[in-house]
């Protein structure tokens, strides 16, 4: 025999309401006993009937559960609290940032010559002292940056006039590559030597028998 579904809302008959406490009151505590025991879990249990009386169980030490459950629902309610605290902090802070950024925008558009018609004098001036500090600043930067430039061409140039100067030294104690003053020899030959020859320059002789 199928047991029908039974539709979940007060019975209102008191006697079939009363029978169906005892038996559902009884199966749930069956149910905590089999729980604490099979998964030995912490489990207490309390009911209180339509007349107010109890009905408890409880595998270990009820007061101790209860003192249990206060701490972990209060330190729930305080790391909550705490949560809530902080995401508060970070929505102010969120919102300062945001109009920082937005000041910032405002402040460089203006630097770069944009709403200026809203600006009074003093605002103007501001502005244009503003430039002037970043100008000097823009300008002494580049002054160095060349001046560390220079240094490193000077020390280059200081590094290839030693390598010349090995160089030097190494052709002057390889055999006839150089002279010691740094000059090439050359052979000369005086082509002012009288020197006797038999050539004979002109229409040659006619000797007659």
């Amino acid at each position: 025999m199928v047991r029908g579904k039974i539709e979940m809302k007060k019975i209102e008959n008191a006697t079939s309401r009363q029978v169906t406490f005892s038996k559902r009151r009884n199966g749930l505590l069956k149910k905590a006993y089999e729980l604490s025991v099979l998964c030995d879990a912490q489990i207490s249990l309390i009911i209180f009937s339509q007349t107010g009386r109890l009905f408890e169980f409880s595998n270990s030490d009820m007061q101790k559960t209860i003192e249990r459950y206060r701490k972990y629902t209060k330190d729930h309610e305080t790391s909550n609290h705490n949560s809530e605290i902080y995401i508060q902090q970070l929505k102010q802070e969120a919102s300062h940032m945001i109009a920082k950024i937005e000041l910032l925008e405002f402040q460089k558009r203006k630097l770069l010559g944009e709403g200026l018609a809203s600006c009074s004098v003093e605002e103007l001036q501001e502005i244009d002292s503003q430039l002037q500090r970043s100008l000097g600043k823009v300008r002494a930067r580049k002054a160095q940056l060349f001046r560390e430039e220079l240094e490193k061409l000077k020390a280059k140039e200081k590094q290839l006039l030693e390598e010349n100067v090995q160089l030097h030294q190494k052709t002057d104690m390889e055999p006839w590559r150089g002279s010691t003053n740094h000059e090439e020899k050359f052979r000369v030959v005086d082509l002012n030597l009288e020197v006797q020859t038999d050539l004979f320059i002109g229409l040659p002789e006619k000797h007659c028998k």
